[in-house]
């Protein structure tokens, strides 16, 4: 570790040497009067942070994303085998039902207003999408959520928006279509973080979650969208492609606003996602245990970890988990895994039937345009 060090201070001191500074400059007397270690937390631009950065830490096997689906799935799991005597014995009454029926309904408007949000960035960038066909590429790849690895419904947005029919009036490139596919998810997790607040100080819990907002300001907001979009380039495979297009154009054009509309429309669709999660609640008789206000902050939180977290596909897994530690401490835990694994379920179906009916439509449609008109018939 000593050798090290002084490898770097070596490597340090002659970085600052090329800069050409006056023989006075105060950091190479800082060099010359301390020890090496103490210099490099004196050099500008926190070298000391950079020679930390390149220490190789040690990786778990895999990546982070299999542990945390086998953590978030264990613990699901054992709360399962743990409370599975207590889970048989519920049973729905008709009025339960329909509160289920309900959520389903209010989970698959949530995805045309997600849908919707998502064309409100596109015009939020100064693009013109054609609505309807935004919405059903929209809930059509939502699906693909569920696939292993979790980035295909991002994979396939994008791959829409770079194609001769894109539902905009031209093809995107490859940056700008990464850009304005990755703000869908940014803005909805600001937005349900926003809704944490709303159960109170929950320990300083509350203020945090505000603190999301400042970044989308557009001084934080672009070197974000900038390390997000080489991210996932790298996942999907676009680097090179996207670099090619970089260089043979002006690049993406950075944010010059804050993206009041869609942060707005996405708030409406996490609200939509909690109504539909409350329709859960009211099926099991749990609403009188807390108030709304704190349903909505532990709904918010689960929600939006499921989101980021990187675990299983759709958050499985994660979201249940967060939910039942932050919520389990005042409620009973049979009945809030019921309500956590409902969901889960209701969700799923809502997918589901959204992706069926853009499948149906776009069929149908197909075969209004084959079909021969009356006038088309041979005399």
């Amino acid at each position: 570790m000593k050798e090290q060090i002084r490898a770097l201070a070596q490597r340090l001191q002659q970085s600052v040497r090329d800069l050409r500074l006056p023989k006075s400059a105060p950091h190479l007397e800082a060099l010359r009067r301390l020890p090496r270690l103490e210099a490099l937390k004196t050099l500008p631009g926190s070298a000391w942070l950079r020679g930390l950065r390149r220490q190789r830490w040690p990786r778990l096997p895999g990546g982070v994303r299999p542990w945390v689906s086998l953590l978030s799935l264990g613990f699901v799991l054992a709360a399962l085998v743990s409370h599975g005597r207590q889970l048989l014995q519920f049973s729905l009454d008709p009025q339960g039902w329909l509160w289920l029926l309900l959520g389903v309904g209010l989970n698959v408007l949530s995805l045309v207003v997600n849908g919707l949000a998502w064309g409100v960035i596109l015009r939020w960038r100064g693009l013109r999408p054609r609505w309807l066909e935004v919405v059903m590429l929209y809930v059509s790849t939502n699906l693909r959520k569920f696939l292993p690895g979790g980035i295909w419904h991002l994979a396939s947005r994008v791959q829409a928006l770079r194609g001769a029919e894109a539902p905009l009036a031209a093809p995107l490139s490859t940056p700008q279509a990464l850009v304005v596919t990755l703000l869908d998810p940014l803005l909805a997790a600001v937005a349900a973080l926003a809704l944490v607040a709303l159960g109170g100080w929950q320990n300083g819990l509350g203020l945090l979650a505000l603190l999301p907002l400042v970044l989308l300001r557009p001084r934080w907001l672009n070197p974000l969208l900038q390390r997000l979009e080489r991210k996932r380039a790298r996942d999907l495979g676009l680097t090179q492609e996207m670099e090619r297009e970089a260089a043979a154009s002006a690049g993406t054009p950075p944010v010059n606003g804050y993206p009041w509309p869609p942060l707005l429309v996405e708030l409406a669709f996490v609200l939509l996602r909690f109504a539909g999660f409350l329709c859960c609640v009211l099926a099991f008789d749990l609403q009188l245990n807390l108030d709304i206000f704190t349903w909505l902050a532990g709904f918010a939180l689960a929600w939006t970890l499921g989101l980021v977290v990187p675990g299983a596909p759709g958050g499985l897994g994660v979201f249940e988990t967060v939910l039942l530690l932050r919520l389990g401490l005042v409620l009973p835990e049979a009945p809030l895994l019921a309500v956590a694994l409902s969901y889960r379920l209701m969700v799923t179906v809502a997918d589901l039937l959204g992706a069926g009916l853009v499948n149906l439509d776009q069929r149908l449609a197909a075969a209004l345009l084959a079909s021969p008109t009356p006038g088309d018939s041979s005399q």
